[in-house]
């Protein structure tokens, strides 16, 4: 079994944990999952969130490259309508060096209006500087000068993946679909059915076939407990504040999406996209489906506390994965 873990740092006012608690606790998450064969964690970026979201990610995957030896460290996403794109270029080929190679990361286009009116960004400029973006990235990680806004500029150091990470582009619309197409490496949707879009462009530039969507319309995040229906009454509040939030988020731009507002963790809980599983149930499900199944883990999901999640991550290291090895 391969398992992920991503961290976005919501943190709000009723969770009762300071931000630099949490954050330590998320390097020493980061550190016990390397040791235990992890294969990515993923981190997010979003701003000016009432409830801390991690606004910093390159600064945050720097520190966990710090602490960590093989797990992938994968930024989903950058939001590049807010970056100067000769400055990302040098962040990125800065951080792909101090992972020693291990950087993965996805260009979007960013949804929040909020964000845009922060930082004073016409939302409908999006495609354009997604574009900018995409282009400045791909001639700095080639190691060698390229012209940008008019002008020859060279961006060092080249990264340490020879010729750069792979520019993998995400977004829950046709329009991005076929930009990634045109000017990605890879394309990640929010929602699979988007998937289609990417394939049909692909198809008509004449690239090849990416093949059907690499993955379910349904994403789940998985948390194990003892106690399954104890386990629901603790996270339910912060289940609760992460899908209502993105829901709030997404509904104001009409992006597709998983995430959309719920009335009560009834509801949530039927949804099925965030599930409570007791170890022997995991290992059940795993061992029943043909070939490596892949779980994510999102420990402290809305601001669970890290000692709520440290009980879900050491049941999957006493109980799930020796009884899988």
């Amino acid at each position: 079994m391969d398992f992920a873990v991503r961290f976005d740092f919501r943190n709000p006012g009723f969770a009762g944990t300071p931000l630099a608690e949490r954050y330590a606790a998320a390097l020493d998450m980061a550190e016990w999952a390397d040791e235990r064969g992890c294969t990515t964690i993923s981190i997010c970026e979003h701003h000016g969130s009432p409830d801390d979201y991690l606004p910093s990610p390159i600064v945050m995957c720097a520190a966990m490259a710090a602490r960590t030896k093989k797990v992938r460290l994968n930024i989903a996403a950058l939001l590049a309508p807010f970056w100067d794109p000769l400055r990302l270029a040098e962040d990125l080929s800065v951080l792909d060096h101090l992972s020693n190679g291990r950087l993965d990361f996805i260009v979007a286009a960013g949804y929040a209006r909020e964000e845009f009116v922060m930082f004073d960004v016409p939302m409908k400029d999006r495609p354009r500087r997604v574009t900018e973006v995409v282009k400045a990235l791909r001639g700095a990680f080639s190691g060698e000068p390229f012209e940008y806004r008019g002008r020859m500029v060279h961006v060092t150091p080249p990264p340490c993946q020879p010729g750069g990470p792979m520019i993998i582009m995400g977004g829950s619309s046709e329009g991005a679909a076929r930009r990634a197409a045109r000017l990605g490496d890879f394309f990640i949707p929010t929602m699979a059915h988007i998937w289609d879009f990417y394939r049909d462009e692909m198809l008509k530039l004449g690239k090849p076939d990416p093949g059907d969507a690499p993955f379910g319309e349904k994403q789940t995040q998985i948390f194990l407990a003892g106690d399954v229906d104890k386990a629901w009454e603790q996270y339910a509040p912060f289940f609760l504040h992460e899908t209502n939030s993105y829901g709030e988020w997404q509904a104001q731009d009409n992006t597709d999406s998983p995430y959309t507002t719920v009335a009560d963790a009834g509801e949530l809980r039927a949804r099925g996209m965030y599930r409570i599983l007791t170890p022997d149930e995991l290992i059940a499900e795993v061992k029943a489906v043909e070939g490596k199944e892949s779980i994510t883990l999102h420990p402290m999901c809305g601001g669970a506390p890290p000692e709520l999640a440290w009980e879900s991550l050491h049941l999957l290291e006493r109980e799930v994965l020796p009884a899988l090895t």
